[in-house]
């Protein structure tokens, strides 16, 4: 199995919260991630590529394996800071 997913990550979950109403309205997944996200793939949009089991953190990959193509996860905290996810794809 593996997975992609585009993400937003920041500090605070009052600013994750409000990212995430804001895209759940309508607004650019990929905007928000430009404009507002901390981490490097933001630049790309908040695009993270391809990644099997135990490439990322746990609590970010149990969010992306619920998560079906084109869904939006619920505010997910790690150690990082507070994320906003997005699966743009699956292979089994």
């Amino acid at each position: 199995m593996e997975w992609r997913a585009s993400h937003i990550l920041v500090k605070d979950r009052g600013a994750a919260e409000d990212l995430l109403r804001r895209v759940k309205q309508g607004a650019s997944f990929e905007t928000m991630a430009r404009e507002n996200s901390t981490c490097p793939s933001k630049s790309s949009g908040g695009d993270l590529g391809w990644f099997g089991p135990g490439k990322m953190v746990p609590a970010f990959e149990s969010a992306v394996k619920r998560l079906s193509p084109g869904s939006v996860s619920d505010v997910v905290q790690t150690q990082f800071g507070y994320h906003i996810i997005k699966c743009t794809g699956r292979k089994d």
